[in-house]
């Protein structure tokens, strides 16, 4: 804790000080719970897409054994050419938001490639798309619990350190200026007594 001066500007400086930690502190904790709100939405919506992508590895199993045949070798067929995002902002904190993706498909003879592959690769877009998703969505995550580990650290700074310290010192103050008031006030009468007693010892030797 730093020394802090036993006077009156200093009160008022601490009060103050005292006053606008207590203003900020409920909006910090507003900021934390709104934070720890859209962190679980963020993993709802990844348990989501891991269901979708479960459901869809399910429906392409049938299919695993034609995807080696001579010539066709889908992953490179098809390639992602652009990921498309936008950008919000929660509780100040900028986010990626997804929009979908742009594909690159490889040009292929549709006389010589079997009647299955159109249908593959609309498949395999659809993964992709889960996928990148998942993605953003992480990345999403990653920021808002940075934002939320500052904010965290800010709450326990106010909560427990400056506050309790700002009113400690407070008290320190104020405990030393009534001291020093008691004993100017005591100081006082002594004085007052010690002029009464003069005076009187004057007043007897006239006589």
């Amino acid at each position: 804790m730093a020394k802090i001066k036993l006077t009156k500007n200093e009160q008022k400086k601490q009060k103050d000080a005292l006053k606008m930690f207590q203003r900020y502190l409920p909006t910090l904790m507003l900021k934390k719970q709104q934070l720890q709100a859209e962190i679980r939405l963020t993993e709802i919506r990844v348990n989501e897409l891991k269901d979708e992508k479960t459901k869809f590895d399910e429906l392409f199993k049938p299919w695993i054994g034609v995807f080696g045949e001579k010539d066709i070798f889908l992953p490179e067929m098809l390639t992602v050419a652009k990921v498309n995002t936008s950008w919000g902002n929660i509780a100040g904190v900028p986010i990626p938001i997804f929009e979908g993706a742009e594909f690159k498909i490889t040009p292929y003879d549709l006389f010589r490639t079997p009647l299955w592959l159109d249908k593959a690769i609309e498949k395999l877009q659809q993964v992709f798309l889960l996928d990148l998703e998942a993605e953003v969505v992480a990345e999403q995550r990653k920021r808002l619990e940075h934002e939320l580990k500052i904010t965290t650290q800010r709450v326990n700074l106010f909560e427990k350190i400056k506050i309790p310290e700002t009113k400690s010192n407070i008290k320190k103050i104020q405990v030393y200026l009534g001291d020093q008031q008691t004993a100017a006030v005591v100081r006082g009468k002594i004085a007052k007594r010690g002029l009464a007693k003069e005076s009187s010892v004057a007043a007897g030797g006239d006589n």
